[in-house]
C-alpha cells in the first residue's frame, strides 16, 4: 500500500462524505446542531480514521482505527434512518447500499490485515 489514498475503502467513504453534506445541507434549520452535526461528524468520521490508523506504525493500531471507522458506519447508518424516520429523506436505500459496501470492504482489510506480515516502509 502506498497511502490511505489508494485504498478504494478510503475513496468510496470520501464519496459518501460529499453526499451526506449535500443532502444534510437542505435539513430544518433546527437540526443544525442536532441530527445534521451528527451526520456530519460520523461520515467524516470514517475516511478520517482510515487516514490515521494507515498513518500509524503498526498493523495492530491500523486495525483499531478500522474498527472505529465501522463504528463509525453503523452511526451513519442509524442516523440515516432517523432522518428517513423524521421525513428529512425520502429514500436512504442509496445511502444503505453504499454503506454495506464501505463495511465489507473495511472488514475485507480488516481480515487481509489480520492474514498477513504487515512490514511499514
Amino acid at each position: 500500500m502506498k497511502t490511505h489514498k489508494d485504498l478504494d475503502v478510503w475513496k468510496k467513504s470520501m464519496d459518501i462524505v460529499t453526499e451526506i453534506y449535500r443532502v444534510t445541507k437542505d435539513f430544518p434549520k433546527e437540526e443544525v446542531y442536532g441530527l445534521t452535526n451528527q451526520m456530519r461528524r460520523s461520515v467524516v468520521s470514517i475516511p478520517s480514521n482510515i487516514a490515521e490508523g494507515a498513518g500509524r506504525n503498526s498493523k495492530k493500531e491500523f486495525i483499531q482505527f478500522l474498527y472505529v471507522a465501522l463504528g463509525s458506519v453503523s452511526e451513519l447508518e442509524t442516523q440515516l434512518l432517523i432522518a428517513q424516520n423524521l421525513t428529512y429523506l425520502k429514500d436512504v436505500r442509496q445511502f444503505l447500499d453504499q454503506i454495506d459496501s464501505i463495511k465489507k470492504m473495511l472488514n475485507g482489510l480488516i481480515n487481509h490485515l489480520n492474514d498477513k506480515v504487515f512490514t511499514i516502509h
